[in-house]
């Protein structure tokens, strides 16, 4: 007896008993040293104990007894996750004598991931996901919907509360997950919806069929989402590509298996002139790439440039360089295996080679065949590169100029540079000013011994819309490039980095906040490891200085004003408050700058943060990109969230 799901998952007939369930170590040390087992106990590290949950049941997807997933947030942050798979299994577990439900929630790596049948192919976090969560929860509740019956159990911090019991009778099959993070665990207990509903999203595209439904309960934030892509990671292509405009009509797809693994590709070319390869491995993201990554560039090239050669695009002796063929690509990669290999216990990358066999198998032989059926597009790629190329090479000769200049040291450093003293990159900060005026008093402000100031002035260039020999040949952004001293694209080094803090300091109004998208978008494009370490910050001026009597306060909101104006009243609600706005950076004197933005003692700084490459590149594009559609309604759904957006 066998069952087919939307996502054409055949269900085959198996029993997921406790039989499957293997135990190889106890719970211990998790609350701890929580970061271990969830990264951070931050806003990441928060929403990762959904994932851990969400996991278990695209399991369920992935071995084709899973089609509906909802994820809740209700009032006071209260998590709920219901699948309809087969239900966490309630019989007694060998090992432990205890019953399997309660052997998943209590004990670390014990789950149907370790051999023993349970599955085939896994997410997860090496089986730790549900005893994790029960350990870091204030809360959790568990209801089991399996052969006509209810199961519930519950626990508090990890311990049970409730042994395991059967409430009632049921139609229905899967498992109900509830519970409420540990206000003592976490630095923050606020769930973003926006966040969950992304990660959602992707989970929907990496599982064609699955239908996924996010819903927010919380009082003033009530909304919800469904997800459901018949064309899987076809469609995620098509999304990522929404704000770009395509060279080709129709995503390219090609599929294999071989014994237990198979992989799937996805893409599409823009005109554009960034490459977006996003990886997966059993619906885990590897930023880092690996294995299936390199079999996909290897065969992309050999193929692109066989084919120009074939069709006499390219000349005898020329040919494009993988580089060249990936300008403009935006590309999905998904492979499911049974053993996946993962360097490091992030799962950044993917380290099997018979994955990279089986990937360069499936592009070499299919994408030639689409080719070969669609000359106008494989014309339109080879053209592409062929511009890339000749890109490229103006742009090894702009980087040369940039080397040879960054070379010769402070001789070479820009004009309107007011470097610091000291040499240590480790104890020093550069200030990214707005315009001369504002670079004038940060400079007079600022403390010399440490702090360096960089007007920019005139407009700046949006390298989203240009390609690398633009960037760097920019007047512009020379001074940048120069200044911090790293180089820049594939040459960036971040050891030559000359300050460690990186600071935009840009006025909290619309022209500031275009700059300061500008600036960032021009990082993560072109030296994304100075964000990946840390080192880039955003300058946060107040907006308001209230003052009564001898005492004077610093607002960076309007809700902040309106609070710390009824708190200088006090008991008495007539007593005069003087409040004034702070005009743009430029006017204010440098005692104001450095006693508002710039003294370390009293300053406030946002650390800029790469905690989702995929989100940060598909917000660079949609803000930055040609397409007006796209941006209004990135800027329509997240209104919402921008009460202190240049905060």
């Amino acid at each position: 007896m066998s069952e087919t799901f939307e996502n054409g998952a055949t269900q085959v007939e198996h029993e997921y008993g406790a039989s499957e369930i293997q135990v190889l170590e106890g719970l211990e040390a998790v609350r701890k040293r929580p970061g271990m087992y969830i990264g951070s106990t931050s806003e990441s590290g928060l929403h990762h104990l959904v994932y851990e949950i969400v996991d278990n049941a695209i399991d369920e997807a992935l071995a084709g007894y899973c089609d509906e997933i909802t994820v809740k947030i209700s009032e006071g942050d209260i998590i709920t996750v219901v699948d309809n798979g087969r239900g966490i299994p309630v019989d007694i577990q060998q090992q432990t004598g205890k019953p399997a439900l309660e052997v998943v929630f209590t004990i670390l790596h014990a789950g149907g991931k370790f051999g023993g049948g349970g599955y085939k192919v896994s997410g997860g976090l090496h089986g730790v996901g549900a005893s994790v969560v029960n350990a870091l929860s204030e809360w959790l509740e568990v209801r089991v919907y399996k052969d006509g019956k209810i199961y519930e159990m519950k626990f508090s911090r990890g311990n049970v509360t409730q042994p395991m019991q059967m409430v009632g009778d049921t139609e229905r099959h899967g498992t109900e997950v509830v519970f409420k993070p540990d206000r003592s665990m976490f630095e923050i207990t606020e769930y973003n919806y926006e966040t969950l509903h992304t990660r959602m999203r992707e989970e929907a595209f990496l599982n064609a069929g699955v239908r996924i439904r996010t819903i927010d309960e919380r009082a003033g934030r009530e909304q919800s989402d469904e997800m459901h892509y018949a064309g899987g990671i076809r469609e995620f292509v098509t999304w990522l590509n929404r704000a770009k405009t395509p060279i080709h009509d129709s995503v390219v797809y090609m599929s294999g298996s071989r014994e237990d693994s198979m992989a799937e590709v996805a893409f599409q070319y823009n005109d554009g002139y960034n490459e977006s390869i996003i990886s997966f491995a059993n619906n885990v993201h590897t930023p880092e790439g690996g294995m299936h990554e390199e079999g996909f560039k290897r065969a992309l090239t050999t193929v692109l440039n066989n084919y120009g050669k074939k069709m006499k695009i390219l000349k005898d002796e020329e040919k494009v360089s993988g580089e060249d063929c990936r300008e403009g690509l935006t590309c999905i990669i998904s492979v499911k295996l049974t053993d996946a290999q993962f360097e490091g216990q992030t799962k950044a990358k993917l380290g099997n080679s018979e994955i990279r066999t089986l990937v360069a198998g499936i592009v070499s032989d299919k994408l030639e065949e689409f080719l070969e059926e669609n000359p106008g597009v494989g014309k339109a790629i080879l053209d592409k590169a062929l511009m890339a190329n000749r890109a490229r090479e103006a742009a090894r000769k702009a980087r040369e100029s940039i080397r040879r200049k960054t070379a010769l040291g402070g001789a070479a450093m820009p004009d309107k540079l007011r470097d610091c003293n000291e040499n240590n990159p480790e104890l020093t900060e550069i200030y990214i000013v707005e315009g001369d005026s504002a670079g004038g008093s940060a400079t007079q402000g600022r403390d010399s011994r440490f702090q360096a100031i960089l007007p920019l002035w005139g407009k700046m260039l949006n390298v989203e819309k240009a390609r690398a020999d633009k960037v760097y040949g920019n007047d512009k952004l020379q001074p940048v490039i120069t200044a911090l001293g790293a180089g820049i694209g594939d040459e960036f080094d971040v050891s030559r980095l000359r300050y460690h803090k990186v600071i935009i300091m840009a006025d909290a109004d619309v022209d500031g906040s275009h700059i300061r998208t500008l600036l960032l978008t021009f990082f993560f494009r072109f030296m994304r490891p100075l964000i990946e370490h840390g080192y880039v910050y955003a300058a946060v001026p107040p907006l308001f200085k209230l003052s009564r009597g001898k005492t004077t306060r610093l607002a960076f909101s309007e809700e902040e004003r309106d609070r710390i104006s009824g708190e200088l009243r006090g008991d008495n609600p007539n007593a005069k408050v003087d409040i004034s706005r702070f005009k743009g950076l430029g006017e204010m004197n440098p005692h104001e700058l450095w006693e508002t933005t710039m003294d370390p003692e009293k300053r406030t700084l946002k650390r800029i943060e790469l905690d989702d490459a995929i989100r940060a590149d598909e917000t660079f594009s949609i803000l930055m990109g040609e397409k007006v559609e796209p941006r209004k309604e990135f800027i329509e759904r997240n209104a919402k969230y921008a009460v202190n957006l240049d905060y």
